[in-house]
């Protein structure tokens, strides 16, 4: 009989007859051909997820310091990393798990932490002659905590250590003896991985707990339907109508009609605290109606076309228009006195949003600008101007003191994070679609964006790592209307097929409970 052929195909269940840890010939290849082209690997920068967009190679704002030509010989123009939207299931974290074991037992590693990430590895060569000059490797990388990664011994795998015992209770040997034979049979750097708890995967419900009709729901990327009050009222402006929506009981109720008036409604808006909501008209006039006597309260002019968002300050209500103007109002006291305009951007204003502090404004603008604004000038005291296309979905983080994202529509398709204290520009994301609104969770440092071209979905995302959670989908057209719950649970979405659509994404964290002692005399007290 001939001797068997050792397997020379990479199993990740190991076997008796090969190496566990030797990889596959084809995985030879793509480090072979990575290695002769001189690919400089920068896994900070983040490019998109498909190989033929067509900013596949975009350089982001933030890595102006990262060189991204081509290498000194020639070959390559352009190499980033994506990380995969697919999350990363238990068999994978059991491999790398068992390939750092193993590392530490024979390498003498001392691996005691692992995160491990897909990584799609974008090439594009030059002066090939070939057509299709663009390919793509993945690769599992796997992050061993190099902190902690103890240099591999330059010698031979194997070495001279302390003399075996050969006698039980002889002194010379005896503290071998208790290395060999007294501890576990594990490096120290082993027992700590495998002591480390494993840290539950984040599951969001990829299907809403409640979709209702929307008869008449308007397809237009400019206007701004949806909003949710801190009261738990839904409002939302259908053609002519607006209509409330109760979170508690389900019940529904007409607000107003604006046939009458030949208007229709193009944003809804509440009021921080609830009572009132900020109805802006096709005809460029501001409503403020009281939800709960059902009464018009005030009724505010000044803009020359339709008023596409609201936002409101305590008493201060802002609105943008079409005429290319923001007007701020008191509507405490006359329209006259209380009024200051704020004329900056060249097209059409898309979106408005507070800071949490209630001292900063920022707005969006057609004109692909984000300007921000402070409470005392009519000068935007920022300016930032990389966006491609329109800035409808802006957001302030309420964790982070300053830090602002913006996302671009279909020619744009980027979520941006600015510094607004320093003018900074942070991060960048090219999220592979038009992004119509984004909005921060309030318990955690997570953020959730809706698209429209073309895969109509919705994303949550971690910061800073801009890692996706996960991808909700079910709208058949653009996701262009989002609001969250005022316990920052829940999240409706609104789109052109005429549905909106409550999704659980996000979850409080639980607070731990105090335990009083009954030795503690100051609990007995009434």
């Amino acid at each position: 009989h001939s001797p068997r052929i050792t397997p020379t195909k990479y199993r990740p269940d190991g076997g008796d007859r090969y190496i566990p840890i030797r990889q596959s010939s084809a995985e030879w290849e793509r480090k072979y051909i990575l290695f002769k082209l001189e690919v400089p690997f920068r896994f900070a920068a983040i490019a998109s997820s498909s190989p033929d967009t067509p900013n596949l190679f975009k350089r982001p704002t933030g890595m102006q310091g990262a060189s991204t030509g081509a290498s000194s010989s020639g070959n390559v123009a352009n190499a980033q990393a994506a990380p995969s939207a697919t999350a990363i299931d238990d068999s994978r974290m059991d491999s790398a798990a068992h390939r750092a074991l193993l590392r530490n037992e024979l390498l003498c590693d001392n691996i005691d932490d692992i995160r491990v990430r897909l990584f799609r590895v974008f090439v594009r060569l030059e002066n090939t002659g070939c057509s299709n000059n663009l390919i793509y490797l993945d690769a599992d990388l796997e992050g061993f905590d190099t902190g902690r990664l103890r240099d591999s011994p330059s010698g031979g795998l194997f070495k001279f250590g302390q003399r075996t015992p050969t006698k039980y209770g002889d002194a010379s040997t005896s503290h071998a003896a208790r290395c060999l034979f007294g501890g576990p049979p594990l490096s120290e750097g082993s027992q700590r991985l495998l002591k480390s708890p494993r840290k539950p995967q984040r599951k969001v419900p990829k299907n809403p707990y409640k979709v209702l009709d929307a008869p008449e729901l308007q397809d237009d990327f400019y206007l701004d339907l949806v909003d949710w009050s801190s009261q738990n009222m839904l409002s939302v402006g259908l053609h002519t109508c607006v209509y409330l929506w109760s979170a508690c009981n389900s019940q529904v109720v007409k607000l107003c009609d604006l046939a009458t008036d030949g208007d229709s409604v193009t944003s809804v808006q509440w009021a921080d605290k609830g009572d009132l909501l900020a109805v802006g008209t096709n005809k460029g006039i501001t409503q403020i109606w009281d939800v709960h006597a059902q009464k018009r309260l005030r009724e505010l002019t000044g803009h020359s076309s339709r008023i596409g968002c609201l936002a409101w300050n305590t008493d201060l209500v802002c609105s943008g228009s079409r005429d290319r103007v923001i007007i701020q109002r008191d509507i405490r006291q006359p329209a006259q006195y209380a009024e200051r305009r704020l004329n900056a951007h060249r097209q059409e204003v898309c979106g408005l949003k507070w800071s949490p502090d209630r001292q900063y404004l920022a707005s969006g603008g057609n004109d692909n600008q984000v300007l921000v604004w402070s409470l005392r000038r009519n000068d935007p005291c920022q300016v930032y101007t990389e966006h491609n296309a329109a800035v409808k979905a802006l957001a302030w983080s309420p964790h982070h003191h300053g830090l602002l994202v913006s996302g671009g529509g279909t020619a744009d398709r980027c979520l941006r994070f600015w510094n607004t204290l320093t003018g900074q520009s942070l991060h960048c994301i090219d999220t592979g679609s038009q992004v119509c609104n984004v909005a921060w969770s309030k318990h955690s440092s997570e953020l959730v964006s809706t698209h429209g071209y073309s895969y109509n979905q919705v994303i949550i995302w971690k910061y800073p790592s801009l890692q996706p959670v996960t991808k909700l989908t079910g709208h058949q057209y653009r996701v262009l209307y989002l609001a969250m719950s005022p316990d920052g649970e829940s999240i409706v979405t609104g789109a052109g097929d005429e549905t909106l659509r409550f999704w659980h994404v996000f979850s409080k964290i639980g607070q731990q409970k105090v335990v009083r002692s009954k030795l503690n005399l100051l609990s007995s007290i009434r």
